[in-house]
């Protein structure tokens, strides 16, 4: 699939990867320049999104990494003139692993081999507002899918780049099931016209409330049935016979790749609440 570009409404362009899990990037133009929400991993496709702005004669502003995730944060580098913004713990992970991830990821993919890593300087905790040439940019912590997360409310626009916290099925390995949920919630008492998700298609108006209900439930049932076979004892590999359409979602979405994200919401959750009985009976 060839990247694709969508115009979402005045002056707000997504931008979706071909090459990696429909992972989305986000230009947001405003009377000062632009402000360009995740970048995507591969330089040939963040390519595309430099060009758009230079073809427009538009000075990018600002870069916010949403997270640490490699996929949203290796084309940052190609934007030397913006500022970068994340959340403080985005800086954190980032100085950790994302110098020796990235060598490791440059071993097994070629296509990386000019990817510098591009640290954020502008941070904040849990929440920071910009105005910016007529527009209102609200930042807002919104852990769960990881502890960094954050989304982009573009006030105005009523759109809101919800980055991974929105998903076709929500993730939350290295992340935390009621984290996610708060959080989704939080996002459910917004009125939106547009929202990005992290990877995968754009939700419309109509779209937002069914899909934020349903990756709440879903969550809400996983929490539960893999509960449920841990009480009767079902070993770790018997987990997997809980099917992504018994939790309430389907497994077609980001050419199928849902469904191995499911498998491993599966594991993690019954390895996490193993722990937990564990240590129960050790206090």
């Amino acid at each position: 699939m060839p990247l694709k570009r969508d115009r979402i409404s005045e002056g707000i362009y997504v931008f979706t990867s071909g090459a990696y899990a429909e992972v989305t990037a986000t230009v947001i133009f405003t009377g000062e320049g632009a402000i360009v929400v995740d970048t995507l991993p591969f330089p040939q496709e963040t390519r595309h999104i430099r060009d758009f702005l230079n073809q427009r004669r538009i000075k990018p502003l600002y870069v916010v990494n949403t997270h640490s995730h490699a996929d949203h944060i290796y084309g940052t580098y190609m934007f030397p003139e913006a500022e970068v913004i994340a959340h403080y713990q985005c800086r954190r992970f980032m100085e950790r692993h994302a110098e020796e991830a990235l060598a490791a990821a440059k071993q097994q993919t070629p296509q990386l081999a000019d990817v510098k890593i591009r640290y954020p300087e502008l941070l904040f905790n849990e929440a920071m507002t910009l105005r910016i040439g007529g527009k209102t940019i609200e930042l807002t912590y919104s852990p769960g899918h990881s502890r960094d997360v954050i989304t982009v409310h573009a006030v105005e626009d009523r759109l809101m780049v919800a980055s991974d916290t929105v998903m076709p099925v929500p993730y939350v390995v290295g992340g935390d099931l009621d984290d996610m949920i708060g959080s989704l919630t939080v996002i459910k008492q917004k009125s939106l016209e547009n929202l990005v998700q992290g990877h995968g298609e754009v939700l419309l108006r109509g779209e937002i409330e069914e899909t934020l209900a349903a990756n709440i439930a879903y969550l809400k049932t996983v929490d539960r049935l893999v509960r449920e076979r841990i009480a009767r004892g079902v070993p770790r590999t018997g987990i997997l016979d809980i099917t992504i359409e018994e939790c309430g979602l389907s497994r077609i979405p980001l050419g199928g790749l849902v469904q191995k994200l499911h498998n491993a919401n599966l594991l993690t959750l019954y390895d996490a609440y193993r722990s937990e009985m564990k240590a129960r009976r050790t206090t």
